[in-house]
């Protein structure tokens, strides 16, 4: 097994505390999913109600005291809170607990670093992770270097950092320069495409909706797709040709999640802009969620982070199959289609889709011929 790797023996004990937000339960759901994604068993769940975090131990002397018992008596490795934890708090929990403790921000920095399989992918988790550690340098040093990576520690690690902090911002500032590269080639690469009167499209989406199940679905591609948070992290693109209609260069993105961590989004934020600069997102939605209404508005929030909010959607409401839905295309008042019900993986109403961005590339014509008029003074 590589240095880094999860053991199959990471028993975990997840952390969850009540105060009183309407999403606690999806929220603890996902807490599960994202240390099983990790690589986590978790062996224990301790739960708790409070008004406010304790500022010492963030759960309170009796709470970590029930954490500890689970500790010992399931033989746990880590620890993991579905909560972010400042410093101090996390370096109080490592000496009450005597091991690994991590928060939420981690475990979705572990994932991504998991995951990561681009250059560009892996110098943005990189970066994240490296903003992340900068602020809990001190006094974790120890722990940092008697580990073997692990959840939560995966990626630059205690070898590299080596707790100084001058050379933690040399690389940091080799890494936004790095990226600041790579978007200047982005940016020419989009240029391009508006020259070639090229539709562009993305699907954007909550982790897990199906957003790379729809985009092989659409394109014939072999993007990863698995049933776990953020299987897809390296945006991929593939040109969709649509008879008599032109070409469309379609995008699979990484999803979202509720609390996606500050450093996570600031990393990627040039990636993201990708989807900003795009002419259509494709909103895919897992229609049996319970809280798809919750999950639609998350995304929403994202994308008005990072400007892409007005940006034409459709809403695609994907997995009918799992309840035998039919597939379905609904129209706003003006006629524009503005939902199709589909099932990426069986291939029901995919069709739709397509007829959906057949509608959408010939308008996209008419407009950018439109726009040539003007710039050329033709009425």
């Amino acid at each position: 097994m590589q240095e880094g790797a999860v053991a199959a023996t990471d028993a975990a004990v997840l952390v969850s505390l009540d105060f009183g937000a309407a999403d606690y339960t999806e929220s603890l759901e996902e807490l599960r999913l994202l240390a099983q994604s990790a690589g986590a068993h978790a062996v224990a769940i301790v739960e708790g109600r409070r008004q406010r975090p304790d500022a010492a131990l963030y759960a309170g002397s009796g709470k970590v005291q029930e954490i500890a018992d689970a500790v010992q008596q399931h033989h746990a490795s880590m620890v993991i809170f579905n909560h972010d934890l400042t410093p101090a708090q996390q370096r109080n929990l490592i000496a009450r607990l005597k091991t690994r403790v991590i928060d939420r921000t981690a475990l979705i920095l572990d994932i991504f670093a998991q995951r990561a399989k681009s250059h560009e992918g892996k110098v943005q988790v990189e970066l994240a992770q490296l903003r992340y550690l900068a602020t809990r340098l001190t006094g974790l040093g120890v722990e940092l270097g008697q580990q073997k990576g692990g959840i939560g520690l995966r990626g630059p690690g205690e070898t590299r950092l080596e707790t100084d902090r001058r050379k933690l911002a040399r690389r940091v500032d080799a890494l936004k320069e790095r990226l600041a590269r790579l978007k200047r080639q982005r940016r020419v690469q989009r240029r391009a495409r508006s020259r070639n009167d090229v539709l562009s499209v993305s699907i954007v989406g909550y982790t897990n909706a199906g957003k790379s199940t729809l985009f092989n679905s659409l394109t014939h591609a072999k993007a990863y797709a698995a049933d776990q948070l953020f299987a897809t992290l390296d945006t991929t693109a593939r040109r969709l040709f649509i008879p008599e209609r032109g070409a469309v260069v379609v995008s699979d993105t990484v999803g979202f999640i509720r609390h996606l961590p500050h450093s996570l989004v600031a990393a990627f934020r040039g990636t993201l802009e990708e989807t900003a600069q795009a002419d259509l997102l494709l909103h895919v939605v897992d229609i049996n969620s319970p809280d798809r209404d919750e999950q639609i508005a998350e995304v929403n929030k994202v994308l008005k982070e990072i400007g892409a909010d007005a940006i034409p959607q459709i809403l695609v409401l994907n997995k009918i199959d799992l309840q035998s839905l039919p597939a379905g295309v609904e129209r706003d008042e003006y006629g524009r289609i503005a939902r199709i019900r589909l099932s990426a993986r069986t291939g029901a109403g995919v069709d739709m889709l397509r007829t959906a961005l057949a509608e959408v590339r010939a308008t996209f014509g008419q407009q950018e011929q439109t726009t040539e008029n003007r710039i050329n003074g033709i009425e």
